[in-house]
């Protein structure tokens, strides 16, 4: 039974085999999941990385056309504002043309009046109705006050003045008097008709008033 014999081994050490091999197997359990977890960790962090680029490039080009539509409705509404404000003062120019318009015909109309008014009253007004039919032979108020005067020396505006020496009558003593009945069949009696045949021949003769009544001065006896 000697030559059977085997060299006895303790349990404990039999143990401490077992509980290194298992050691081992542990250990290498392990270190095959952290290599699969490292591999794992670092294709989600690729993957995140992507994913946060998309999504930055997204958002941008999402803001770029938000922005873009942004200005292009204000240039729309810039637009349309600006087209309202340039109808808005056509509107107030047409408005104000109108009113001067009718501004200018209510004061033609109110001259035209008066006019009338001073040349139906130049029997007892024959200076009013003298400066209401001024205008008509192009003579302005600055006229006035010469063909005033040369009036005044001539017959004193008195329609009815009459030369018997010389035949000349009426307001402008025109010389014959029946000249005047190429302004009117009333010229006897109608003042407006002597002052309008006396404008006619300052302007053909003399230009003005004016240049009548210095020529009136400078003649004596006074005549023009």
């Amino acid at each position: 039974m000697a030559g059977l014999r085997r060299p006895a081994v303790s349990g404990s050490l039999v143990l401490a085999i077992v509980g290194t091999g298992a050691a081992g197997v542990q250990a290498g359990d392990q270190h095959q999941t952290a290599t699969a977890a490292f591999r794992v960790s670092t294709e989600a962090v690729s993957q995140a990385n992507e994913l946060s680029d998309t999504t930055i490039e997204d958002t941008a080009r999402l803001t770029a056309d938000r922005n873009a539509a942004v200005a292009l409705q204000a240039a729309q509404d810039g637009k349309a504002q600006a087209a309202a404000r340039a109808q808005a003062a056509a509107a107030r120019a047409r408005a104000a043309a109108i009113a001067k318009a009718r501004k200018e015909a209510a004061d033609r109309a109110a001259r035209a009046a008066q006019r009338k008014a001073l040349v139906a009253s130049a029997t007892s007004n024959p200076k009013g109705a003298a400066i209401a039919i001024m205008g008509d032979f192009g003579f302005g108020s600055g006229q006035w006050g010469c063909l005033e005067q040369l009036w005044n020396g001539e017959s004193g505006w008195n329609y009815r003045a009459w030369n018997a020496g010389s035949g000349a009558g009426g307001i402008p003593q025109a010389l014959p008097a029946s000249k005047m009945s190429s302004a009117g069949a009333d010229w006897r009696t109608n003042p407006a008709t002597q002052i309008r045949w006396g404008l006619g021949y300052i302007k053909n003769v003399y230009g003005s008033p004016c240049n009548a009544w210095s020529q009136w001065q400078s003649r004596s006896p006074h005549w023009y």
